[in-house]
């Protein structure tokens, strides 16, 4: 039993021993190598500095008004970005001019809008990116053929009765004015009726508009209703190929007879439109993995093959006014990010963020901590020289003048070097250094030990 607790006396000794071993040894290594620790932890809280921040779980967007193809795309964004761990609250809003009004503005939370080409100037984009256009937004203007004629009729005959133009604030209302005042139309003839595009077509419904403008994607529940109203005709903009000339943000499509039913054989003939383009704007200090986010999403929602687009035709840049995102140009350039196409999107960007904060670190910080152990070396070897350079004056005073009067004082001398070769730390290298050194010491306590007539001139050292 005795025995045992012994054993067990001595293994806890030596583990404390080890213990207070390592712990002298690491403050005798931050003592000897602070300035390069000083420099290695300024580069990291540098590199911290100007590392991206983690991404947000939340990020607001603008759906714009009730019943539009919007609704239905950005129900879709929110799916792809729930599977990615980020929550995209959808914020109803009367329009594209409210989306751009609270992007620019910085206290608004909002970040991500889809806006139609045509709506933004350079003067209200200023602090918005281009994440690019995701889709066309075809101009269609409904008439009723119980009324109208087009071959009788002239534009003009179709404003002398209620026309709906979309919401004040809304793309339509925009498109449909740029469309109006080319044709030199009065822009305040009583019959404008400027109400919500899913109100308009109520309203058609009801017979209480007899025309209605709607600039809306294929799918989007507005057009829907309109192509199942029989009495509801679709006009044909034959001067298409000038409106995209007078209007850039404008392109040409054109809807084969027959296209939109084939049973009922509507249209009746082709018939050539203009479409503005949806664009995604977000606002400018918009995270870059939220970015990349939005451009996957855009790619895979986006880029089927819809009614009025072929497969992988969007997202692209169509639009030049808004400035085009240089994370957008880099994904349309050279795709999707590596990491993000075998990991999980969270993973992906954290290892993306680790990479930057990491490399600069590295090349800065790797022949820092290299060097440490030379540094280490040269300063310990600096220490014992010193104990050397104090031992040979020493010495070298004792062979020119070793009076025996002085032997206490000598002794005390000594003694105060052998002190701080006692106290130096040297590493395990320079052991063989070290007791040479103590060695040494021994050498000249002998001489001062040794009588004065049998003292000879010269170095022990």
């Amino acid at each position: 039993m005795g025995s045992v607790k012994e054993d067990v006396r001595e293994n806890s000794r030596a583990i404390y021993e080890t213990i207070l071993e390592e712990v002298h040894s690491w403050t005798q290594f931050v003592r000897e190598t602070w300035p390069l620790l000083t420099l290695v932890f300024a580069a990291i809280c540098l590199a911290l500095w100007f590392a991206k921040p983690a991404p947000p779980k939340q990020v607001l967007m603008g759906t714009g008004s009730k019943g539009g193809s919007y609704e239905l795309i950005t129900q879709e964004y929110v799916k792809f970005f729930a599977k990615n761990g980020v929550k995209l609250v959808l914020v109803e809003t009367p329009g594209a001019e409210e989306n751009i009004a609270r992007l620019i503005n910085s206290a608004d939370p909002l970040q991500a809008a889809l806006v139609q080409g045509g709506v933004v100037t350079h003067e209200n984009s200023r602090g918005l990116l281009s994440l690019g256009s995701i889709a066309y937004e075809p101009v269609l203007f409904f008439y009723r053929n119980d009324k109208f004629d087009p071959e009788k009729h002239v534009t003009a005959d179709f404003l002398k009765q209620p026309v709906a133009l979309g919401e004040l604030g809304s793309g339509t209302h925009r498109q449909a004015l740029h469309i109006l005042s080319l044709n030199g139309m009065d822009m305040d003839n009583q019959n404008f009726r400027s109400i919500p595009t899913h109100e308009g077509v109520e309203a058609f419904i009801r017979g209480e508009v007899d025309s209605i403008f709607i600039v809306d994607g294929f799918d989007s529940e507005n057009v829907q209703k309109m192509l199942l109203q029989k009495n509801a005709s679709l006009a044909s903009f034959d001067r298409a190929a000038a409106y995209t000339r007078l209007m850039p943000f404008f392109h040409e499509l054109l809807i084969p007879q027959g296209a939109f039913n084939l049973a009922r054989n509507f249209p009746h003939q082709d018939t050539k439109i203009i479409a503005s383009t949806t664009n995604l704007l977000i606002d400018k200090n918009m995270h870059p993995a939220i970015q990349l986010l939005f451009l996957q999403a855009a790619q895979k929602i986006n880029g089927k093959k819809t009614f009025f687009s072929e497969y992988g035709e969007f997202p692209k840049f169509m639009e030049s006014t808004v400035p085009e995102s240089e994370i957008a140009k880099h994904f349309y350039e050279k795709g999707t990010p590596m990491l993000m196409n075998y990991l999980p999107f969270w993973l992906a960007e954290f290892i993306d963020r680790l990479i930057i904060l990491l490399l600069p670190l590295f090349a800065f910080a790797y022949p820092l901590i290299k060097t440490m152990p030379g540094y280490r070396m040269n300063r310990a070897r600096s220490r014992i020289n010193e104990v050397y350079g104090s031992l040979k004056f020493f010495e070298q005073e004792l062979s020119s003048s070793n009076e025996p009067a002085m032997h206490n004082v000598y002794l005390e001398k000594i003694d105060e070097i052998e002190k701080r070769a006692l106290a130096l730390r040297v590493p395990k290298s320079l052991g063989g250094d070290y007791y040479s050194l103590r060695k040494n010491i021994d050498f000249v306590r002998m001489l001062i030990n040794r009588p004065q007539d049998s003292h000879q001139s010269g170095s022990g050292i």
